[in-house]
């Protein structure tokens, strides 16, 4: 068996780990531990449009990590991301008029 380590949280004087996750911003609850799916809508942050599309060019397999507005041409790398639940998706979709098989 390997040696333990002493966790960061007893090394820098902390009462608990919770305490120390808090004071480095680690504290955010995922979507995911409340039960069900995650998923993840992108946002154009020009119009607010979702209709976005990635921009394949350059190379291929070296992620281009580019995003297009289709409503507005915006172009750029700093979409908004934003992550729902499932029941939030399904309202999202219902509002969009897409048909869910």
């Amino acid at each position: 068996m390997g040696k333990l380590a002493t966790p960061d949280w007893v090394k820098e004087g902390f009462d608990s780990k919770a305490d120390w996750e808090k004071k480095h911003g680690l504290n955010k609850k995922n979507k995911k531990t409340e039960g069900g799916k995650v998923f993840k809508l992108r946002i154009c942050p020009k119009c607010g449009s979702d209709n976005v599309n990635v921009v394949l060019t350059g190379e291929e397999g070296k992620g281009a990590k580019e995003w297009e507005c289709k409503k507005c041409k915006w172009s750029g790398k700093n979409i908004e991301e934003k992550e729902v639940t499932e029941d939030e998706f399904m309202e999202y979709l219902d509002k969009r008029g897409e048909e869910v098989a």
